[in-house]
């Protein structure tokens, strides 16, 4: 079929639906809304699918359900609604009804559950009802929606095409139904802080900006609550959180929206080492509770879906712990302690891996380069990297006993972050100062860096006790999980370009 042949084709389809909607019109309410099913495709599944067909027989089980219509062929219609799929049965009586109905009208069924000689569950349309009348055809049942940036268009036309997208959607929620459950239950607070900041802060990042017309203000859309959340731990909220949104107005790619999901939660009296070991429970937990394995699989797949490779990570095991230092030295072994600690080696090494240096980086900035080239996407197993440079960590906590590097963490599990914790900077006068460099920074061209965030300083000044903060993505989190390729498949509406 031509490309020009297509929409003609449709374009009548939608006029003979119309037509039967102006029909509808005619003899009462095309809508109604008096419906109530009682029953879902897979609770009833559940529930009587190991019953025999005589069995069911006796039973003379009468049910209701709801849903779109997705199959029709001979006797039998196939509805689905959120749970799954439940086969119908056209009566003698309701035949006009079923040749009367097209794919993705919505209907509400009641009537006598049986079971076929193959053993599939199907419902007798015994009383019927039309609640909707679908005015545009579903995509072809063969190929379902196939045109990836289509789904990420039109996500209400993916759900109802590809039931796996509705699984993966699923599992998101779920996953954060367990995080909240899980943080309440330790005591955690959940709280809520300003999208809308004078000051953006909590992250290095580039923030979208906006206006404030009552109050003759840009503002900015928030890049992290880490500030606000931490303001609270000041006025003695010693356990909170928030699952909130942020927006960073940075490129897109598989891995990265401008808009994104994160958990994020501090901890009075505790430090990064409280923190990692919390990590790595909770997340043992969430996959026994929502995959009911602590296995998770990633596959690589041909432009035919075939599986050509599985990795499969283990988070059953103790997580891997390894210092940004160790990890560059354990996967380059052709490089030395000696020159990763001095800063002319630490360049020199960069150089070789044509990795781009600004002249004002110090070393700690050089080896964070060199580990986000040649280490980070070979962290598959679930490792916690430590001892961030200073000099890339301006909200953290120094080492006690070695203040080039700070108490900070990133967890990575198949080469991506998907956390980022550390005892947090207490000391008033230190922040301030790393504030003042910052800004510097900015003023030197750095459209990431922080700004001055002097009521943050003054909140320190009153005192935060000793304590503990991460971040955990969500949306990364999520596609792990469901082993999602993109971001967008995580998403259910993506940003995309103006058709």
């Amino acid at each position: 079929m031509s490309n020009e042949q297509q929409p003609q084709d449709e374009n009548k389809l939608i006029a003979e639906r119309r037509a039967k909607l102006a029909a509808l019109r005619e003899t009462g309410p095309a809508f109604p809304n008096d419906f109530r099913p009682r029953h879902r495709a897979q609770a009833l599944q559940e529930r009587y699918g190991a019953s025999g067909k005589e069995e069911l027989e006796a039973l003379g089980e009468v049910v209701s359900v709801a849903g779109r219509v997705v199959r029709s062929r001979g006797a039998f219609m196939v509805i689905q609604d959120v749970s799954g799929q439940i086969q119908l049965y056209v009566t003698k009586a309701a035949r006009p009804f079923a040749k009367s109905l097209d794919l993705g009208d919505i209907i509400g069924v009641r009537g006598v559950l049986h079971k076929s000689g193959k053993g599939d569950l199907y419902v007798n349309l015994d009383e019927y009802q039309l609640l909707t009348k679908s005015l545009r055809p579903l995509p072809d049942k063969f190929h379902g929606l196939a045109d990836q940036e289509l789904r990420y268009r039109q996500r209400y036309v993916d759900l109802i095409a590809n039931p796996q997208v509705r699984e993966t959607f699923i599992v998101r929620s779920q996953v954060v139904d367990f995080m909240r459950r899980y943080l309440n239950e330790r005591e955690f607070l959940e709280v809520e802080t300003p999208m809308l900041q004078a000051i953006p802060g909590g992250a290095t990042a580039r923030p979208f900006v906006t206006h404030h017309n009552a109050l003759d203000l840009d503002m900015y859309l928030r890049i992290a609550p880490e500030l606000y959340l931490k303001r609270l731990v000041v006025g003695g909220f010693d356990r909170v959180y928030e699952i909130n949104r942020n927006f960073r107005n940075e490129g897109l790619s598989t891995r990265h929206n401008p808009e994104f999901t994160m958990l994020e939660f501090y901890q009075a009296y505790a430090d990064y080492n409280d923190l990692m070991d919390l990590t790595e429970d909770m997340l043992r937990s969430l996959c026994r509770e929502v995959l009911g394995a602590t296995e998770v699989a990633s596959t690589v797949k041909n432009d035919g879906g075939e599986v050509i490779q599985e990795t499969r990570y283990d988070f059953g095991k103790p997580f891997r712990r390894l210092s940004v230092f160790e990890s560059i030295l354990q996967f380059n072994t052709d490089i030395t302690a000696a020159a990763l600690a001095d800063e002319a080696g630490a360049r020199q090494i960069a150089e070789h891996l044509d990795i781009p240096l600004k002249d004002g980086w110090g070393l700690g900035k050089v080896q964070i380069e060199i580990f986000e080239k040649t280490v980070e996407h070979r962290l598959d197993d679930p490792t916690f990297i430590t001892a961030y440079p200073t000099e890339v960590s301006p909200l953290a906590r120094r080492n006690d006993d070695n203040p080039f590097v700070t108490d900070r963490f990133e967890f990575f599990v198949g080469g991506r972050e998907i956390a980022n914790g550390f005892s947090e900077l207490n000391d008033a006068e230190d922040q301030a100062e790393r504030f003042r460099r910052q800004v510097s920074e900015k003023d030197a061209g750095d459209a990431e860096a922080m700004h001055y965030d002097a009521d943050y300083v003054r909140a320190l000044e009153y005192g935060l006790p000793p304590t503990a903060g991460e971040g955990i993505g969500i949306d990364r989190l999520v596609m792990l999980l469901t082993d999602s390729p993109s971001i967008r498949d995580v998403l259910l509406f993506p940003h995309m370009r103006p058709e």
